[in-house]
Order: structure tokens, then C-alpha cells, then sequence
């Protein structure tokens, strides 16, 4: 039994190139053999091959010829610019919503120098943190009425950041006769929504083409949805809102001025007052009918940006994501949209109950890709029919502009063009052209023809990537390393094999964690196995741009080649239900603060392989250096370096391969900088008690489990690290991506190790 370490090993970390799953960390009682041992270490090979075909050159981006951006109006900028519309049959003028209050009218001309104010709320509005002039729609028979509606934030006193009452409002204004601007004096507001925190206010508003208002409110701030609101249909927050406009205010009591169309899911239940149900006395109570009847769908986070097809009428939204994933939803009429139970598809909120009309997204991509979407628009223009039909989004955090491809059917997500930092919001103009809108720059661009050549984002074939033999592609090619690793990550019982990749004379640094820092060029590939026979191919590609990037290959039917993947898919293949990663999902395992390349790491290569091209066995990481594959010969023979145990090998500690088994399956997320929630570090070479697991309380959820701890001495059935291992639920098992049959033996192992400890002490 073992409650603390005495010692920490000094390990060299990481790489499993994975099945782009989670991973725990492993035990330091893997202590090396005594340095005097009889046997000297032996090199498998005689020499280092040479790799002229498997390299990763520049990361391509596909279709990144189609279109690019360039200034619109390369002679005006703004204050923030967050919305953009055209008066509905009018083209000949633009309206650009600053973030801090300001509504600007310009000449729809590339050489126009001046913008003027269409109205200025500055006074009213307070743009603390994500608030602000947040949304313009005007009324599609503005030119008759002239009736223009504006969503913003504000205050008891505006310019004061920390006066109360901070709220969300939806107004109406009444242009001039000339339609030259909008009367101040003519504000009647519709609708006022409290805000209990200063972010997600989302505030996007636009007329749908059944001629009603649609506002998109985020969960009311702070992180994680601490008041639960996205689940609530009993407020107004976290939802998408369709209401009618088209009424006389006379016809109407009690100070309301919309109504509620007759089928909205809670049509018929009282009018949410300050963006809750009248007769809510509690949130355990909803209201009377379950529900606020401006609600059009519900279950939203941040619905930062969102738009009609002009073509199809679908809604498209992007939702921002917590901590690790970013998503594209298909809005539709009575749907869940899952937050605060799911980011994502993901499960987030344990607790959750079961979640009624769920909607999963059309797509979505974790924090290695970017980190706050911007909902866009489907391309309807004429000047790149390339993309005609194409959801075009972007990610604030990163910069990059996706295309969807035909996001009704099989949606195929692919970087777009060059990356533009700061998007905030896009816009299409009345011909179905599309602009963005740089809130650091204040810039606005517009999408315009590439060269009109398609660049495929990897060969289409394993056989083509260099990184296969000629002779039979389930083998690498001649310029490709095997190797081994001492604790496997858990792929629903695949077998596996592996191999790895440099350019000629480039070399590989280990850091002081013992991770392999591999020189760009690098590929890393890995072969599943099921029943004997190969159903994928991953690689792991270190591009010369700088990042590395995952590619999935599916296996034909006679395992003569295989194909790349466009995005995730899941399939049965024999009694298997196997799940094929998008090259989003490998970086979510592959995290940045693992070092991308998971399982090349000192102590995981640290053993004896025998090499086929020699027929010799010898240990990897000797070999490895005898061959000058590092940049620095090992200064220490393999008795002396440290080694995971294998989960299996019984004449290891419980703790040694217990801590092993999670080293390789969950600290790659599980560790500082890590996506993963709650606080836990679980490499191997952490001290016990400086894991973070035990006796503490879930902050995560508690699966409804009395007294729950994420590790309970000699409790596992009260210990979340157990449970969730053993649970094949997406809300709550762990790992949660790519894994569809619990590791039987895994889970035992954790359990047996977690009955061992009796104290944290």
C-alpha cells in the first residue's frame, strides 16, 4: 500500500500517438534496475535509415485558393465593429453597430471616405467587458415604416462600470421622413433582460423569412453556467427568442409590445417579465407550461453571431464554447442545443439529468484549433461559386476562416483562406457577398476570388503520403523507426502498431520532462488493429509551418490502401463499433501542454524491441541514441533512466502500474495547462499527494453519488476516477472521445489500486 512519494523520477514524458483519447499518469515506482546490471544495453539497429519520402512539408489548408480577403473599404475604420447590415432591398448604403454605442451609415462605395452616425447611444449604453451595441435588424418593411430594432447592454448609471442593474435591451427606433437617421426620442422598448454577470450577453438579432423578430441571448455570464440557466426554459438567457413585432401596442396590456407566434414550443405560458417567468418563484419550479413562450430553442451558451440561409431559411449559429470545445449548430424550432450538459457533444455537467429534445452540433473543434467561434453566413453571392453554399465561420481567438460544405448532408469543415486574428462578426451584403468585421483593426474585409484551385488538405491515399511501403502499405516505409511503448493507451481493445519519422540530419531534443521534441518535418503514424485485421491509420504530422496536425486513413475492404478522412465518423465494423477522429479530435488529445506527440517519451520507450530489418533485439531509447536519432547521446544507460511500468506486468507495484495506466490515458489533458477540468495532475512522476485526487470533492459533478471524492481511499465505488472509467455514458465517462467499450482490465486496475490506499496521508 502507498500513500506518498519519497522520491519523484525524473521521467521524459509523453507521446502515444493516439487514438486521440484522454490519459491519466503512471506511478514512480517503476524504480530502474540497479546501474551495475550484468547485461549491457544492445542497439536493434546498425544504423540510422534515411527518410526522403515520409516528411511533413508546409500544413496545407484546403481550398485555400478558393477565396481571400481583401479590404472593402480600404479608406474608413470604426470603433469596434460587431454587426453590419444592408436596409432590407437597398444596397446603396451600409450600417456598421460600434461596440461602444454608435450605429454609423455609409455609402456603399470601395472608395467612400466618411461615415456618418445613424444614431448615437453611447450615453445609454454600457460596454463593460462583452456588452455593448450588440445587434441592428431593421424591420423588413423599413422603407414604408421606417422601423429599425437595436439590442444592447446597459446600466442604472452607464458610465459607471460598476453601477447595478447591468441588462440586456431590445428597442425599437423610428427612422426620419429622409431615412437619414434614427430619432433617439422614438425608443420604445420591447424587451429587457437581466444580466447577472458582464459576459455572454450574445445580443445578435435579425428578422427570420417568416417576418418575426429572432434575438440570441447567451447563459448570463461568468463560467460554466453557475446559475444553470442554459437548461432553464424558465428565463430567457441561454436561448434562442422568436417574437412578433408586427402588432399595434394597443392591442396589447400591461406595458408588452410583441406576441408570441403560435408555435413556439411555450406558446400560451405567461410573458417573461426582466427575462424570467412571472410565477417562478424558484428555478426547481420552471414556469407554469415549462416554459417562457419567446423561446424558440433553448440550451445555448454564447451564441456569438448567427444568420439566416436567404436560400433555405436554416439558422446557423456559433455557439462559443467553456474550456475546450467550439461548435456550429443548426438552430431549429423546439430543440436543446444541451449547454450546460454538454460543450459540445461532449458531457460537461455531470449532474445533469437527462436532457429532453437534444440536438448535437454539425460540427464543432476543440482549443488546439481556436477558442471562440464567430458564427458567419452561407455563401448566396455570385463572385466565388465555388462556395455557393458553403457555412463560412471563423475563430476570434485563432484566426482562421472554415468553410462547411454542404452542411445539411455530410458537412466537411476545411480552413478557408489565411487567417485573420480578431473576427468579431461578418455580414452579407443584400447580393449574398460576404464581409468581416476586425474588431482590433476596425477593418472591414470582403471575401473575393482565389486562383479557383482546390489544395486537398493531405494525399487521398496512405499509399501516396511516403509514409508507407511500397510493397504493402500496412508497413512503414524504409525511412520510418518501429517502436514500442510500455503503457498503452485503451482503444477499445485494438491492437497497435507504430512508428516514427525525422527528415535526414535533423535530430530529436528531450526536455527536462523527458518529452521527445520532435523537428518540424516529423511524422508519427499508428496502425489499429481489430480482430487481427487493420481498419485505420493515423498520422501525426509535424508541419514546416510550425503546428502539428492528425490525419485519419480508413482501411479498405482487402487492406490494400487506405483513404483519408474528410471529418469523424463512427462505424461497425464486425462486433466493433469503432470511431474514426477528425484532425480537431487528435489535437484535443494531443494537447499543446503534453507537447503534441504523446507516447515517444523516455519512460514510455524505455524497453526492448526487436527490429525486423536487423532481427535484433535491443532497448529503444539506446538504439535510438546509438543511431545519432538525438541531438545529445544519452548520458545514462537505460538501468538508470526511468520507465513506466506495463499495466499488466504483475511483478510491478499496484501503484507502479496503476499510475502508468493513467500516465498514458489521461494526463495528456490532465495536467497543468491541460483542458482537462479539475484541477488534477496525473503524470506519473507527480508525488500522490500532489495529484490533486484525493479526498477531494468533485467540482465537476458527483454522478449523483453520496460523499463522492475523486479518489476515496479504499472506496473506488465512491471515487469519480473509478466511475467514470467505468461508465460508458458520453456525459460522464472518461476518456470521453473515441472510446466505446469500457477497459475492463483498466478500470480494475485503478479500482484494485484505489483499495490499497487507506489514507491520503
Amino acid at each position: 500500500m502507498l500513500k506518498t512519494r519519497s522520491a519523484i523520477i525524473v521521467i521524459l514524458s509523453v507521446l502515444a500517438l493516439a487514438g486521440c483519447k484522454f490519459g491519466f499518469g503512471s506511478s514512480n515506482n517503476s524504480a530502474p534496475p540497479p546501474s551495475d546490471s550484468p547485461t549491457p544495453p544492445v542497439s536493434g539497429l546498425d544504423q540510422r535509415p534515411s527518410n526522403t519520402k515520409c516528411l511533413a512539408g508546409k500544413r496545407p489548408a484546403t481550398g485555400a485558393d478558393l477565396a481571400k480577403l481583401q479590404p472593402a473599404f480600404p479608406n474608413l475604420t470604426f470603433n469596434q465593429p460587431v454587426a453590419m447590415v444592408q436596409a432590407p432591398n437597398s444596397s446603396d448604403r451600409w450600417y456598421v453597430a460600434e461596440k461602444p454605442g454608435r450605429l454609423m451609415s455609409f455609402a456603399n462605395n470601395t472608395a467612400t471616405t466618411q461615415s456618418t452616425p445613424f444614431i448615437n447611444l453611447t450615453a445609454a449604453v454600457d460596454d463593460r467587458s462583452e456588452g455593448g451595441l450588440l445587434g441592428v435588424a431593421f424591420h423588413p418593411d423599413y422603407a414604408s415604416n421606417g422601423y429599425v430594432f437595436l439590442s444592447y447592454t446597459t446600466s442604472d448609471v452607464p458610465s459607471n462600470p460598476s453601477s447595478a442593474n447591468f441588462r440586456s435591451v431590445i428597442a425599437r427606433f423610428t427612422a426620419n421622413g429622409s431615412r437619414t437617421a434614427l430619432d433617439a426620442s422614438s425608443e420604445l422598448i420591447l424587451m429587457t433582460v437581466a444580466q447577472p454577470y458582464d459576459n455572454h450577453d450574445g445580443g445578435n438579432i435579425a428578422f427570420g423569412p417568416d417576418g418575426f423578430l429572432y434575438i440570441g441571448f447567451g447563459d448570463g455570464g461568468s463560467g460554466g453556467d453557475p446559475q444553470g440557466h442554459g437548461q432553464d426554459s424558465g428565463t430567457l438567457l441561454g436561448a434562442m427568442l422568436r417574437i412578433d413585432v408586427n402588432v399595434s401596442f394597443s392591442d396589447l396590456t400591461g406595458g408588452i409590445r410583441y406576441k408570441i407566434p403560435s408555435t413556439n414550443p411555450f406558446s400560451g405560458t405567461p410573458i417573461c417579465i426582466n427575462g424570467s417567468c412571472p410565477n417562478q418563484s424558484t428555478k426547481a419550479s420552471r414556469c407554469t407550461g415549462s416554459g417562457c413562450p419567446e423561446i424558440f430553442a433553448w440550451g445555448l451558451r454564447n451564441p456569438w453571431r448567427w444568420s439566416f440561409d436567404r436560400l433555405t431559411g436554416d439558422l446557423w449559429a456559433g455557439d462559443v464554447g467553456q474550456e475546450t470545445w467550439e461548435e456550429v449548430d443548426l438552430i431549429q424550432l423546439g430543440k436543446n442545443y444541451g449547454w450546460n450538459c454538454y460543450e459540445g457533444s461532449q458531457g460537461y455537467n455531470a449532474s445533469c439529468a437527462s436532457s429532453p429534445n437534444l440536438v448535437m452540433p454539425i460540427t464543432e473543434y476543440d482549443h488546439g484549433v481556436g477558442n471562440s467561434i464567430t458564427g458567419g453566413y452561407v455563401y448566396r453571392g455570385a463572385a466565388i461559386p465555388a462556395l455557393t453554399g458553403t457555412y463560412i465561420f471563423a475563430d476570434f481567438g485563432s484566426g482562421k476562416i472554415f468553410g462547411l460544405s454542404d452542411p445539411r448532408g455530410v458537412a466537411s469543415r476545411s480552413e478557408l483562406t489565411t487567417p485573420m486574428s480578431g473576427i468579431a462578426s461578418f455580414a452579407q451584403d443584400n447580393d449574398g457577398e460576404i464581409y468581416a468585421l476586425n474588431l482590433y483593426s476596425g477593418q472591414i474585409s470582403k471575401f473575393v476570388p482565389g486562383s479557383g484551385i482546390a489544395t486537398p488538405s493531405f494525399p487521398a491515399k496512405l499509399s501516396d503520403t511516403g509514409c508507407a511501403a511500397s510493397d504493402d502499405p500496412k508497413q512503414g516505409s524504409s525511412g520510418m523507426i518501429p517502436f514500442d511503448v510500455n503503457a498503452v493507451l485503451w482503444s477499445d481493445g485494438a491492437t497497435k502498431q507504430r512508428w516514427l519519422a525525422l527528415p535526414d540530419a535533423q535530430s530529436i531534443s528531450i526536455n527536462t520532462n523527458g518529452d521527445f521534441q520532435f523537428p518540424a518535418g516529423s511524422v508519427l503514424r499508428k496502425d489499429f488493429y481489430l480482430d487481427n485485421k487493420i481498419v485505420e491509420t493515423r498520422l501525426l504530422a509535424y508541419h514546416t509551418d510550425g503546428d502539428w496536425a492528425g490525419y485519419s486513413y480508413e482501411w479498405n475492404a482487402d487492406a490494400s490502401d487506405a483513404t483519408l478522412l474528410a471529418d469523424s465518423k463512427t462505424v461497425t465494423i464486425g462486433t466493433h463499433k469503432w470511431y474514426y477522429p477528425s484532425g480537431s479530435d487528435c489535437l484535443r488529445c494531443h494537447t499543446i501542454a503534453a507537447g503534441r506527440s504523446l507516447g515517444p517519451e523516455t519512460a514510455q520507450l524505455n524497453r526492448d524491441y526487436t527490429y525486423a530489418a536487423t532481427g535484433k533485439t535491443g532497448n529503444q531509447v539506446f538504439t535510438f541514441s546509438s543511431i545519432g536519432l538525438f541531438d545529445v547521446a544519452l548520458s545514462a544507460t537505460p538501468a538508470n533512466l526511468p520507465a513506466l511500468a506495463a499495466p499488466d506486468d504483475t511483478t510491478k507495484s499496484i501503484e507502479a502500474r496503476a499510475r502508468a495506466y493513467l500516465h498514458a490515458n489521461c494526463s495528456h489533458c490532465h495536467r497543468p495547462g491541460g483542458p482537462g477540468r479539475g484541477g488534477m495532475d496525473l503524470r506519473y512522476d507527480v508525488a500522490f499527494n500532489a495529484m490533486g485526487v484525493c479526498d477531494k470533492v468533485p467540482d465537476t459533478g458527483d454522478l449523483d453519488v453520496t460523499d463522492a471524492r475523486v479518489f476515496y481511499p479504499s472506496v473506488p465505488e465512491k471515487s469519480l476516477i473509478s466511475l467514470r472509467m467505468h461508465s460508458n455514458d458520453i456525459t460522464t465517462r472518461m476518456p470521453p472521445l473515441g472510446r466505446n467499450v469500457v477497459d475492463d482490465a483498466g478500470a480494475k486496475l485503478i479500482d484494485d489500486w484505489i483499495l490499497s490506499v487507506a489514507s491520503c496521508l
